[in-house]
């Protein structure tokens, strides 16, 4: 398969094709094409004409596509498919992946899609598989794997793998089991072709093998396939059972949902939203932090009427409010960035914490020195008022001082008490910034104007 360049063009082509049901130009330029190209081109078509160019593509090709779709959209698209339809793809999944469109559907087309699966043994798996949380490993893991047990010996192994692999798309690793099912250890496809056929596996298997148990969050999987940089990671119930196994690509999914969720909080918006979600959504969940934002704002300028006679007997004051809260600001998100980082992560945090802040404190030092004497020498440089400039460097010094050690402080006390910690990274942070900016501004103004 090749990687195609999607045009508006080719899009126009493939609609007029559909319009006058002109199939083999739609198998002719799609033979060669990958799924995720012929993905891209369906989000450009409307319901009816992805139905009916998927209807012509090959069973398989269909099942991926189904698979990598956008949830909102698969779960609109399905409503044109009729159950048996839809068993023909699932028949042809993985067990994890036919889970999550299964559990997008209602109960009763779900089970008739279960009633009308060919294979007995992915029925079964489906089952096992929907009594899970989809957040959790049980639900994110699938059925498929290739595991041999600990008293066979390597021919037999071999020709266990040969039956297996069937219904495996990609073959990490061997995993070994005892009697009874439980997980006891690993050993590579390579161990097993150059090793002796009569050889018992017990001999050359290697116990050192890490899982997860099937009721751990997500997130927890996240963490361990990154630490340990796994491809796959076996899933085990409480007393140590192989269950099945998590493999890397529905891994990258959940990271690239944390992601975007971590970047909505930071951004102020407090729901999971599309770009074609409702108007009411979208603005529902942007309005919480645009609100905390007003009030600060309404705040700041209460503050600043408080020192109404400072700024109208020297103006040039109040040009510099901007500089003080963008600075902050983003001294502020900084700070927090990186150590959100390390939470996310399951850093140990609190280790060492004093060296920590210090070195933290020390950074902030640096950099405030640095951007105050910058700051001083242009504002003398420019506005030739000596005592401005002390204000408006002195003022800025005291501020990416205290930003940077409430964009270290705030997300770690955050998740103390159990709270996102990414919250804090977005317009919270810049609003607290931007108030006592203002008041270590106009403070510092006050003090020395007065003096």
């Amino acid at each position: 398969m090749q990687q195609v360049e999607i045009t508006r063009e080719y899009i126009e082509q493939v609609e007029e094709a559909i319009e006058r049901k002109d199939s083999d130009f739609i198998l002719t330029t799609m033979a060669d094409m990958h799924p995720a190209d012929v993905t891209t081109v369906l989000y450009e078509l409307d319901t009816n004409e992805s139905k009916y160019v998927l209807d012509l593509l090959p069973p398989d090709t269909g099942a991926q596509i189904l698979s990598d779709l956008d949830y909102d959209i698969r779960t609109d698209f399905l409503g044109y498919f009729t159950s048996a339809e839809i068993a023909r793809y699932v028949n042809l999944m993985d067990s994890d992946d036919a889970v999550d469109i299964l559990n997008e559907l209602s109960v009763q087309t779900r089970e008739e899609v279960i009633a009308l699966l060919d294979n007995e043994e992915k029925a079964e798996h489906i089952l096992d598989l929907l009594h899970y949380e989809e957040d959790c490993a049980g639900g994110l893991m699938g059925k498929e794997l290739i595991k041999v047990n600990l008293n066979w010996r390597v021919r037999q192994c071999i020709e266990e793998i040969r039956r297996q692999a069937e219904n495996v798309e990609r073959i990490y690793t061997v995993y070994v089991t005892d009697n009874r099912d439980i997980l006891v250890g690993r050993v590579s496809v390579k161990r097993l072709l150059l090793t002796r056929d009569d050889t018992p596996v017990k001999d050359i298997y290697n116990p050192d093998v890490i899982s997860i148990e099937s009721f751990r969050d997500e997130s927890e999987v996240v963490n361990a396939m990154q630490r340990y940089d796994l491809e796959a990671i076996p899933v085990v119930n409480i007393q140590g059972r192989l269950l099945g196994r998590i493999t890397i690509d529905d891994v990258v999914d959940v990271m690239q949902e944390q992601a975007e969720l971590s970047r909505q909080l930071m951004t102020g918006i407090t729901e999971n939203v599309e770009e074609d979600d409702s108007v009411f959504r979208i603005s529902r969940s942007r309005l919480p932090w645009l609100i905390i934002g007003m009030v600060g704002g309404l705040l700041a300028a209460q503050f600043m009427g408080l020192f109404e006679a400072d700024i109208a007997m020297l103006p040039a004051v109040a040009l510099f409010v901007p500089l003080i809260t963008a600075t902050g600001g983003n001294v502020g998100i900084q700070s927090s960035s990186i150590i959100i980082q390390t939470l996310s992560s399951n850093a140990v945090m609190f280790e060492n914490f004093a060296q920590r802040i210090l070195k933290l404190v020390m950074v902030a030092f640096l950099n405030a020195l640095i951007i105050s004497i910058l700051v001083f020498a242009l504002t003398y440089l420019f506005r030739n008022e000596l005592k401005l400039s002390i204000v408006v460097s002195v003022a800025l010094f005291s501020v990416v001082i205290l930003a940077s050690l409430m964009g270290t402080i705030t997300p770690m006390v955050l998740d103390k008490f159990g709270i996102n910690p990414a919250v804090a990274a977005g317009p919270f942070i810049t609003t607290a910034n931007d108030l006592l900016g203002l008041a270590i501004y106009f403070g510092i103004a006050h003090v020395l104007y007065n003096l």
